[in-house]
């Protein structure tokens, strides 16, 4: 099926760059002259950037169920205090007037809350599952994007994080090869997507049921195609997936493993206030185990997803939206499934989610702002009863379960003391922690310090 959806979309780009080609000529006199690269201003060579971001969060007191097992996946006892840092080059270069390159060297360190374990919508996006909270450098970051031009009128591109400022045409494709996060370009929000400046969660940064293919740390390998213009944009990406469940090491059987992500997108005004509507379907091809077979071989004893490993499909389906009310205002929804058949791979163990919220300027002229939003995530019927019989995922398992929906809300304030630095005051309230009606609520704080310049 995932061949058919890309081949689908090289014949809509093709065809959708014919039709807009000869709509051009045939109305050219009440549309601007068509941009040439010769007459286009000089774009910058390189970018440069770095952030450096730590959060320190506190959760209060929550007793084990009685049922609980040592050494799973799951809450630990008691008050938590527990702090991440990350710092991040952004770097890049243009190698021809279209052809551009991106480095991002990074270091991590520290961990999240219960070594982020037992909280399916963690209250920490800038933290991953670690084996240690000692400092690591990675490579999260190195791919070529080439862009080639359709015609329409120039679109001046502003400088940014992985973007070399530049002038492109308002009809391009563009085409992403290396080493990249899928959430670098698929499922993006103006007001709910960055856990180093928005909200923290990782229902809030992502849609939490798409099980995005990654490594451990959020990364993948692989190709990204995009067509866009200045209504709508569709991209198709084709990636690696982890060999193991949640694991840095890619799956190089790429024939059998990987994971295909469609995005359409369409742009449209409300009163002269922009706003953004995207639909995304993504399929995962990995070795992954299945529930219900797990708890069928497992009889009268604990299930073990490992022991049913094979190369099996899960898909899913995402809606994104954003809206500004006014200049100041904007208000965001995001709605997710996916079939909750295979064990989660990737993410998180989130089946099914439902968030939404606003973001504010309180002040105007200032760059302060103030965010809330909530988050109801589900998983399905086969890996409820998975965890209720004792099973254990990569992040969910306590040797029983009282089934319950996640509940969480989320407020944050950030103060923008000066123009590269800015401290967040965050909390977040989480009911059933882990889908699990026998864990009282958590009430977790948190101060966030970010830097960048």
């Amino acid at each position: 099926m995932s061949n058919r959806i890309a081949a689908a979309l090289l014949v809509f780009i093709f065809h959708s760059g014919l039709a807009s080609g000869q709509e051009q000529e045939e109305v050219s006199h009440s549309k601007p002259e068509p941009v040439h690269e010769n007459l286009w201003p000089e774009s910058d060579r390189f970018t440069f950037k770095i952030q450096a971001t730590t959060v320190t969060q506190v959760r209060d007191s929550d007793p084990a169920p009685a049922y609980a097992k040592p050494d799973t996946p799951s809450l630990v006892s008691g008050t938590e205090l527990r702090t991440s840092f990350t710092t991040t080059l952004f770097s890049g270069i243009k190698l021809t007037r279209l052809t551009e390159a991106y480095f991002n060297p990074e270091i991590s360190a520290g961990s999240g809350l219960s070594d982020t374990h037992g909280i399916a919508g963690f209250p920490n996006g800038e933290i991953y599952r670690v084996d240690s909270p000692s400092p690591k450098f990675n490579l999260s970051r190195l791919y070529v994007k080439q862009v080639i031009n359709l015609g329409g009128e120039k679109e001046d591109v502003a400088p940014d994080i992985n973007q070399i400022k530049t002038v492109y045409s308002s009809r391009r494709l563009t085409l992403v090869g290396g080493k990249f996060s899928l959430s670098d370009f698929f499922d993006t929000n103006a007001y709910s997507h960055d856990p180093r400046t928005q909200f923290l969660n990782w229902g809030l940064m992502d849609n939490g049921a798409w099980d995005y293919a990654a490594d451990t740390k959020g990364y993948t390998a692989g190709l990204m195609i995009e067509y866009n213009q200045k209504e709508f944009a569709v991209r198709f990406a084709r990636v690696m997936v982890p060999q193991e469940a949640n694991q840095m090491t890619l799956d190089k059987n790429v024939a059998d493993a990987h994971g295909d992500n469609l995005e359409v997108e369409t742009r449209y005004s409300v009163r002269g206030h922009p706003g953004k509507l995207r639909l995304m379907g993504f399929e995962n091809h990995a070795h992954m185990g299945s529930y219900a077979r797990s708890l069928a071989q497992a009889g009268s004893q604990t299930p073990d997803i490992t022991s049913t490993r094979e190369y099996r499909t899960k898909y899913g389906y995402g809606l994104n939206f954003e809206q500004e009310i006014s200049p100041d205002v904007g208000a965001f929804a995001r709605l997710g499934w996916n079939d909750g058949r295979s064990e989660t791979w990737a993410f998180t163990e989130i089946d099914m989610t439902y968030s939404a919220g606003l973001s504010w300027k309180p002040f105007g002229e200032r760059d302060d702002r103030v965010g809330a939003a909530f988050i109801v995530n589900e998983i399905s019927a086969d890996h409820w009863h998975y965890l209720e019989a004792g099973g254990q995922g990569f992040m969910l398992g306590e040797g029983g379960l009282n089934y319950g929906p996640e509940q969480i809300l989320e407020t944050y304030y950030a103060f923008k003391f000066l123009k590269s630095f800015a401290a967040t005051v965050d909390f977040q309230y989480i009911n059933h922690p882990g889908y699990n009606r026998d864990r009282a609520p958590l009430s977790v704080g948190a101060l966030r310090l970010h830097y960048e310049l």
